[in-house]
């Protein structure tokens, strides 16, 4: 079916279905035209979780689809491909676990043990974070959960993205570690120890590409998120989450010549002139860009068939502790 017509069919179908169809950033340009909800994963957890519509089509990565469902389990939520941010799939409840050994085994009594986990982590992952007492973080409200925690007095392990942790201690003024780096004494004098995870695609901006493009254009703005390296983060005019870096660009003058360190989809749609990718290679989350207009339309047809293909579920327990982690992060940050 050309992609036209086919678009056309999904805006009908969804409409017809009672559909709200919710699509990250960093999803295809096609992708995002045919979307009702279009956001970071947060925000998009939210409004699907207040969305009244009875079915969810998730355009995204697993564990923001497992957030709608954690905050609104009566939800019937879907997804046209189950795709997997690759670093979710870094840690799971044992990988969780034996981070706290880590830190057991350099000194740190189990009851000091403060954990955080970044959003982007499984639900079986915010279940463990929420049993120990801890709470989830996004990339926007990371530094304000941080200083929470850090009033427990107790020491913080931060899962699973290594440099959002490091960056964080950095701008906080905090002595970090990272699990299988540092020895088990500088763990036990760190303030934040870091599981040793990372986004694949933020990886590959590196200090080099800031330097080239200062060279080519020496006024240049460079803004990055906080998932890249730290030596890239201290290099840059400005370092921010998906909808701080939307915003920060859209106040910048149009002339203003700008080189964005995040997804490319993403950057591609910021403005039309004066704006680069960080980055000699194309940096495009390979999970996020596997969703296609054919698989949305393969769901929709399966709803109206009443098959019901990748619909999203939570066993109750792991739901019930991941909401308590999510929860007490969004009472923090109202």
């Amino acid at each position: 079916m050309e992609k036209e017509t086919l678009k056309a069919a999904i805006l009908e179908q969804k409409k017809r279905l009672g559909v709200t169809i919710a699509a990250h950033f960093y999803q295809r340009d096609e992708v995002v035209e045919v979307a009702d909800l279009v956001g970071d994963s947060l925000e998009l957890s939210k409004r699907a979780r207040d969305d009244e519509a009875p079915y969810l089509l998730f355009c995204g990565v697993g564990f923001m689809a497992q957030g709608v469902k954690i905050l609104a389990p009566n939800k019937r939520v879907f997804m046209p491909r189950i795709a997997c941010c690759s670093m979710a799939r870094m840690i799971d409840a044992s990988y969780f676990n034996a981070s706290v050994e880590a830190m057991i085994s350099a000194g740190i009594a189990r009851e000091n043990i403060y954990p955080v986990t970044y959003i982007n982590a499984s639900a079986e992952v915010k279940a463990e974070v929420g049993k120990m007492g801890g709470m989830v973080c996004t990339s926007s409200n990371a530094a304000v959960i941080m200083e929470h925690a850090l009033k427990s007095g107790k020491k913080i392990l931060f899962v699973p993205d290594r440099c959002l942790g490091e960056n964080l201690a950095i701008k906080m003024g905090l002595k970090s570690a990272v699990i299988g780096r540092e020895s088990p004494e500088e763990m036990a004098r760190a303030d934040v120890i870091c599981f040793d995870g990372f986004c694949s695609v933020h990886q590959l901006f590196t200090p080099e590409d800031i330097d080239f493009y200062r060279e080519r254009y020496p006024d240049i703005l460079i803004a990055v998120h906080p998932e890249c390296d730290p030596k890239v983060v201290a290099k840059a005019d400005f370092s921010g989450s998906t909808s701080q870096i939307i915003r920060w660009v859209a106040e910048q003058p149009i002339e203003q010549k700008i080189a964005v360190g995040t997804e490319f989809n993403l950057v591609n749609r910021l403005r039309e002139k004066n704006t680069f990718v960080l980055s000699a290679t194309k940096p495009e989350c390979p999970t996020m860009n596997e969703t296609t207009l054919e698989e949305v339309k393969a769901v929709l047809d399966s709803i109206e068939a009443g098959t019901f293909i990748n619909e999203m579920t939570i066993d109750d327990e792991t739901r019930e502790w991941a909401a308590i982690a999510l929860n007490r992060m969004l009472d923090l940050s109202r």
